[in-house]
């Protein structure tokens, strides 16, 4: 009897051992409850441990269930080839330069050749070289043609930028002056019949000039239009409105090309008795 286990731990002894003694104590109560707290805790340890072995295979058996059209599909693209290019296809035609500004008479570089390879020809005279500019071939100018210059060198495509002359010419040093259509009489007939005598200055008996500079554009429009000296009384502001409604002149040429050129012109004020 003495020889076997004594378990202490059973209600048994524990009431023996703490007999006649304060049960309240705690350490009683752990002593009874220590069998169920253990079975407790193993059980929750076991839980975890499972928990944690099957979590990567429950993940993945919830991640197979998504919807279709929430996984990413990803599509190879190919990329078809270019046509075949047909040998036949003749290529496009060489676009041919705009003709030069002045005429131009062939020049080339001279090339070192055999006698008998060399083709007796008339040399370019030096009095060609003076009305004409030297090049690969002869050509025709064409004397309206714009100044043209050839742009960069380069892999694209060779585009001719046009200089457009925006230069403001002075009347007295151009070719052809800009003219009022009919002449300047019928200019001034314009002026009396467009005129209005400003009350203020009728008033004031205010007399004189009005001095204007304005210039006339390429296609004959007046623009610019400037008081150069004030007459007031209200006739410097009839004098720019007449010209603002006048009609278009015959712009002024320089180098057979219409240029814009200023004008100066007074308009005359005067009272009548």
């Amino acid at each position: 009897m003495f020889g076997s286990k004594i378990d202490l731990l059973k209600t048994e002894w524990l009431d023996v051992v703490f007999a006649n003694k304060n049960k309240k104590y705690g350490a009683y109560e752990l002593r009874r409850e220590s069998s169920s707290i253990t079975t407790r805790a193993l059980l929750i340890s076991a839980t975890a441990f499972v928990l944690l072995f099957i979590s990567p295979k429950i993940f993945s058996l919830i991640k197979g269930k998504l919807p279709e059209d929430e996984v990413v599909k990803q599509v190879e693209v190919v990329v078809a080839p270019p046509p075949p290019v047909n040998p036949e296809t003749p290529p496009p035609p060489p676009v041919e330069p705009p003709p030069p500004k002045q005429d131009q008479v062939k020049f080339p570089p001279p090339i070192v050749k055999p006698d008998n390879e060399v083709v007796d020809k008339e040399p370019v005279q030096i009095e060609d070289l003076k009305k004409a500019d030297p090049g690969q071939k002869t050509i025709a100018g064409d004397p309206d043609a714009d100044i043209v210059i050839a742009g960069p060198v380069g892999d694209g495509p060779k585009q001719a930028a046009v200089v457009e002359d925006t230069k403001v010419y002075d009347f007295v040093s151009i070719e052809t002056q800009p003219s009022f259509p009919g002449g300047m009489d019928k200019f001034y007939a314009y002026l009396k019949k467009t005129v209005r005598y400003p009350a203020m200055a009728q008033e004031n008996n205010i007399q004189g000039k009005v001095f204007m500079s304005f210039v006339v554009e390429k296609n004959g429009a007046l623009t610019d239009i400037k008081v150069e000296r004030k007459l007031g009384g209200g006739t410097d502001e009839e004098a720019i409105r007449v010209l603002k409604e006048s009609p278009r002149w015959t712009p002024g040429i320089q180098n057979g090309k219409p240029v814009r050129v200023k004008y100066n012109i007074p308009i005359s004020f005067t009272l009548s008795n």
